[in-house]
């Protein structure tokens, strides 16, 4: 079943490169305040890279005039892969914390996972944009399919904010 406005953030756990490896997030830290979660297909694919993670670099300040505390994005890959793609995107930068959901139980909690088998994509994330305010869904828009970055995307997220 897919997460929508009113449901609770799951419980779970995702990965980040901390100064002595990868460490755990627990999604409870996710659930204090706004925040602007998004979550993509994979790091360093097409249209995550050049369209859905500079959109909300563009409007990562706007989004924290706005109230929001924290920009986070959810991938299905391991907590390496999202480091460096956080560094190349210039989303460390701008804030936004890339957390790996290495393993997808997250994304499949959520209800967004799917696979692309001639991209060679399994288990991935569904292209999407929520706000969350104290774990609670406010807002929440998926993409038709993964090429796509227009409702996900982050003026348009802003814009619900």
């Amino acid at each position: 079943m897919t997460i929508t406005v009113g449901d609770k953030l799951p419980a779970g756990k995702l990965l980040r490169v901390g100064a002595n490896g990868p460490e755990a997030v627990d999604t409870a830290d996710l659930s204090q305040g706004r925040v602007a979660l998004f979550g993509v297909p994979g790091a360093f694919t097409g249209t995550c890279t050049n369209a859905h993670m500079p959109s909300f670099v563009r409007s990562a300040d706007a989004f924290r005039d706005k109230g929001v505390g924290r920009i986070v994005c959810l991938t299905v890959n391991d907590p390496f892969v999202a480091d460096a793609w956080a560094k190349s995107t210039g989303a460390d930068k701008a804030g936004i914390e890339v957390l790996a959901d290495a393993d997808g139980s997250l994304t499949k909690a959520l209800g967004l996972d799917f696979d692309a088998p001639p991209a060679g994509l399994f288990g991935r994330c569904k292209r999407f944009a929520a706000l969350l305010k104290d774990g609670v869904f406010e807002v929440i828009e998926i993409e038709d399919s993964p090429g796509q970055c227009s409702v996900s995307a982050g003026e348009a997220l802003l814009e619900k904010v």
